[in-house]
């Protein structure tokens, strides 16, 4: 039997409940890509909050301590076949229990190991690299992340600035973080922020002539020293993939310059 589910969260722990309480999964997928095959029944799993609970606290008691992040970051992660790696992880986790995540290159382990370890080094990137322009209203973030990474950064800039409020757009996905400027904000329910789906890319502009993005610009570019730049080791740690989002890359403006 393969499960069809709507792309959450809590419709894919839904059909790991389904998987142990009626008929066993032979893979669970998003309903929204799935190709039909004759060979397989398919079932359509309506997501059941009261079920994914229940999953979710079983991963908690019976799995090793860091199962569930695993399991979450491999979920954010854009990443082939991710429902089944996961699928296979957990009925090997519920066997052997705690002692699952010591067993680093067992093949149900690995893969989802690899694929946690990429979000969990993106996400990592992005609390370094997130720059936020002031528009008036509201601090404005973009970025295009490799791996559905918004929810992870949430908590991480409520609290950092949480006397703010602040939008930070994933524009590959065309997803958004909002946070309403009140302080405390932990966690996602009941939280200050939300996750918003966009029609658009959001267009504010940023504050004209502001001079702390050309300070920053100009002081990336006289800290380097000349005779030690390292080019594929910049690449390394900010790829260029990212350069589009971050201001010290653009084009340094000097006082009284003007933007063509």
């Amino acid at each position: 039997m393969d499960y069809l589910y709507d792309s959450s969260f809590e419709g894919f722990l839904t059909c790991i409940y389904y998987s142990y309480s009626r008929e066993k999964a032979d893979g669970i997928f998003p309903e929204a890509f799935y190709q039909p095959s004759l060979m397989t029944r398919s079932h359509v799993v309506v997501t059941n909050p009261e079920y994914a609970d229940r999953v979710y606290r079983a991963i908690e008691e019976r799995l090793a301590e860091d199962s569930i992040r695993h399991i979450y970051y491999a979920f954010l992660a854009e990443a082939p076949n991710k429902e089944n790696i996961m699928l296979d992880y957990l009925r090997l986790g519920f066997r052997m229990g705690a002692k699952i995540d010591s067993y680093h290159t067992h093949p149900q382990v690995q893969p989802l190991h690899n694929i946690s370890r990429k979000v969990g080094i993106e996400v990592h990137r992005f609390l370094g690299l997130l720059r936020f322009a002031d528009n008036g209203r509201f601090l404005h973030a973009r970025l295009a992340p490799d791996h559905n990474i918004l929810s992870l950064l949430a908590n991480h800039f409520a609290e950092r600035l949480r006397n703010e409020r602040w939008v930070i757009e994933d524009e590959k996905r065309k997803l958004a973080v909002v946070y309403d400027g009140k302080s405390g904000a932990r966690g996602h329910k009941g939280s200050s922020w939300y996750i918003i789906c966009l029609d658009d890319l959001l267009n504010y502009a940023t504050i004209e002539e502001d001079p702390y993005q050309e300070l920053w610009k100009l002081y990336f570019n006289k800290i380097a020293i000349e005779s030690r730049r390292n080019p594929r080791l910049q690449t390394q740690f900010v790829p260029k993939r990212y350069r589009k989002n971050l201001v010290e890359f653009e084009p340094l403006l000097y006082m009284g310059d003007k933007q063509e």
